[in-house]
């Protein structure tokens, strides 16, 4: 009986949750806030005493400090780097240290290196002879560091553990806020023939008469950044996603063949022990020549200097202050060209180091891109503060350091040059020199978030870009009027916008895991920023707010939301919506014509009127007055209506718009004839303005943007009315291509046939 009682009393059970159940499907219980409108709070991390909720650094802002000593030898005739370096950490963070990290990266290339490992490959049919040995037979390089010794100030050795590209060093106390630790770290490493192995850094080898060209970074184990948001930030580098690295002090002394050219980050401090006579001459006359670059060292000095190769050594001094790294280039094979440029007030020098196979294109346009890029930069963020910025020539590369980078662009062996290979050495001179900025001084966590420097130095780079067109006409090609950016624009970005979803990332995802790297870390962010300068926010806002991001993080270590926040702080642009579809998301513009309606005024009660009379019992000429507006083909609509359109015809609304204007005012008032109601969609995710063009059959047009928020209560497609005195002939939703919109075959009212490549090539064709 109990069994009976318990079964029955367990279904009745069931029965009323069940029905609770369904009573609660019945009812609409609501749903989470997904309004493209929202704030966000739910993606950005709670502003503290470090980072504030303006954007600015907060009162307790801190960042750690590495002080370099490092003396270096550069072996060239076995392609070897050994160094000995002592480094002062200041730890200014408020928390004890336990032990240190350093960054390895030439352990990328060493044999054990997991890289290679993580990424899929083929089999290419085509190969060079030392890259197939080391694709598909063995690892025959030498790579990665030699770490011979790890020191403390009195010489007594630290232990240290290697974990790939990162070092562990153990202190032997904790390290308190405001203390400093001083450690020395001996090693070697083999450099790479960037050419054929790959790499940021290393060596190009001429065989003509056996002489190789430097490029060096990444040459010394290198403090990683502690800081309020990572702490240590130790992700191992895997080729891809570059670095995070502490402000500091630089002395730096490097040993070459007598016979070399060498330039880098920092002042050079011993000029007079390592320049003769004439090359002292040129400096000073450069540093004084603001039209034209000034040959340090000539194409004929240098092509001397290849053929004989000297025994002796000589040493370069550079001290640098407050950068957050160091790279040089080094060759008997360089020319060296030199020319000042006002920024701010101060003199800088631009300079270019190249070999003769970078001529004639070098010598007539390196130096001077990198002076025009140093006045556009500063002009967007702050006045240039170091004392010269070096390109240097390197076949395959593009890679910035402060102070110094080196940039593809090639000539044929006649000194022959496309435009295309004229405009890329442009290009990423302009690229790589703006790095200076973003991020050797705006610090940013390039590990983390690569579109941080890559996408902000893209989008100044466009600026520049036209810039240098209008300064150096001359520079241009006959055909082409402005300097023909690849990135910027946002009608440059819609193949990418509009491609598989599979194979795209939101730009808010670390660099290593990003499909697509360039459109992604690079183009989008870029375009996204060129759009809200020139569309969205106009560009005194925009330049206002970004010039003040730039300033406020300078020399610190910003992150997105530092840049998202000081962007709308320094505005009063609510830019969360754009922040969210453009940034976190893969969302696409794609806004359309649905319908257009057709109204004509009437002095006739519309249907609707009379069945509302009706209802209430009352006589249609009863009713107050009103104008009516009867839809074409709508059941009010006659043909009879087309007559009594204009306001001549229309008593009652003629009234009803004139009582409370004098006579002389109603002859000045224009008074519209036509009616439309404009139905747009948004087959798209992303939110942004509606851009509209209107034409009219006298000929005029008029062009109305209707801000992002129109979409805020209905995401899919809003209504406008308008009125005119002349009828509505044409509508076209962006019709200067600004909003990035991936399929313009809706942007049109009447729809536009557009033929297909293959109709166009038939009618030229039968022409």
């Amino acid at each position: 009986m109990k069994k009976i009682k318990y079964l029955l009393f367990s279904f009745l059970l069931f029965s009323l949750v069940s029905l609770a159940q369904e009573d609660a499907k019945e009812r609409q219980l609501g749903h989470t806030n997904n309004n493209k409108f929202k704030q966000l709070y739910d993606e950005f991390s709670t502003p503290n005493m470090f980072r504030s909720a303006s954007g600015a650094p907060g009162p307790a802002y801190y960042q750690q400090k590495a002080d370099y000593k490092i003396d270096i030898e550069l072996d060239d005739e076995n392609a070897r780097i050994d160094g000995f370096e002592t480094i002062t950490y200041t730890n200014n963070s408020p928390d004890e240290l336990k032990y240190l990290w350093l960054q390895l990266d030439q352990n990328k290339r060493a044999k054990d290196s997991k890289s290679p490992l993580i990424e899929s490959s083929g089999v290419s049919t085509v190969n060079r002879p030392s890259g197939f040995v080391d694709k598909y037979i063995s690892n025959t390089f030498d790579g990665g560091f030699k770490i011979q010794e790890v020191n403390d100030s009195n010489g007594k050795s630290l232990p240290y553990f290697i974990n790939r590209t990162m070092m562990r060093v153990e202190m032997p106390k904790k390290l308190a806020s405001g203390e400093q630790f001083s450690f020395s770290v001996k090693w070697w490493y083999n450099i790479n023939d960037h050419v054929n192995q790959g790499g940021r850094s290393g060596y190009e080898y001429f065989s003509e008469n056996d002489n190789r060209a430097y490029v060096i970074a990444q040459f010394f184990p290198r403090m990683a950044v502690y800081s309020d948001v990572e702490g240590w930030q130790n992700s191992q580098f895997w080729g891809r996603d570059e670095f995070a690295l502490p402000f500091g002090d630089y002395q730096v002394n490097i040993t070459v063949p007598a016979d070399h050219i060498l330039d880098g980050t920092g002042e050079l401090v011993n000029r007079k022990e390592v320049f003769s006579k004439d090359m002292m001459k040129r400096y000073e006359k450069a540093k004084k020549s603001y039209e034209e670059p000034v040959l340090i060292v000539t194409q004929e000095e240098a092509e001397a200097a290849e053929i004989v190769k000297s025994k002796k050594k000589k040493t370069w001094r550079l001290h640098a202050k407050n950068v957050r790294d160091f790279g040089f280039a080094t060759s008997r094979k360089f020319i060296w060209d030199m020319m000042a440029v006002k920024v701010g007030g101060k003199d800088v020098m631009a300079v270019s180091l190249y070999p003769k196979e970078g001529n004639p294109l070098w010598e007539d346009w390196s130096t001077k891109v990198v002076a025009s890029t140093l006045k556009s930069y500063s002009r967007m963020t702050f006045d240039y503060p170091y004392h010269k910025a070096i390109s240097v020539h390197a076949r395959s590369q593009g890679m910035e350091y402060p102070m110094i980078c080196w940039n593809y662009g090639r000539p044929d062996k006649e000194g022959n040059f496309s435009d295309r290979t004229k405009y890329g050495m442009m290009s990423v001179i302009i690229h790589e020199v703006g790095h200076n900025f973003f991020p050797m001084i705006i610090n940013s966590d390039e590990r983390q978030w690569t579109w941080m420097d890559e996408g902000l130095t893209t989008f100044v780079q466009y600026i520049a870009e036209q810039d240098f067109g209008e300064w150096y006409p001359d520079a241009l090609s006959p055909h082409h009027e402005k300097y023909p950016s690849r990135r910027g624009p946002a009608e440059k970005i819609v193949p990418y916008m509009s491609g598989d979803q599979d194979f795209i990332a939101p730009i808010m995802t670390k660099g290593l895991n990003t499909y697509q790297f360039g459109s992604n870390a690079y183009s989008k962010p870029a375009t996204g920023l060129n759009m809200l300068r020139e569309t969205i926010m106009g560009r005194e806002l925009f330049d206002y707010a970004f010039k003040t991001y730039a300033q406020r993080w300078m020399f610190k270590h910003p992150t997105p939301e530092d840049f998202f926040r000081t962007m709308e702080d320094a505005s009063a642009f609510d830019l969360d919506w754009f922040w969210r579809g453009w940034f976190y998301t893969t969302d696409y513009t794609d806004i359309g014509v649905k319908e257009v309606k057709k109204y004509y005024v009437s002095n006739e009660p519309n249907q609707r009127m009379k069945d509302m009379a009706s209802r209430r019992g009352m006589n249609i000429n009863d009713l107050p007055r009103f104008v009516y507006l009867v839809e074409e083909g709508g059941e009010d609509f006659n043909e009879n209506l087309r007559d009594k359109s204009t306001l001549e015809n229309s008593p009652t609304l003629r009234e009803y718009l004139m009582d409370n204007f004098t006579e002389d005012e109603r002859q000045k008032m224009k008074t519209p004839n036509y009616f439309y109601k404009i139905t747009f969609n948004k087959p798209g995710g992303l939110v942004m303005p509606i851009i509209v063009e209107y034409e009219y059959a006298d000929g005029n047009k008029e062009r109305i943007t209707y801000p992002a928020q129109i979409w805020r209560f209905n995401d899919k497609e809003v209504s406008k009315a308008i009125s005119s005195s002349s009828e509505l002939v044409k509508i076209t939703i962006d019709p200067d291509k600004e909003t990035a919109d991936i399929d313009t075959s809706n942007n049109s009212w009447p729809k536009e046939i557009k033929q297909s490549k293959f109709d166009q090539f038939k009618s030229e064709v039968k022409n």
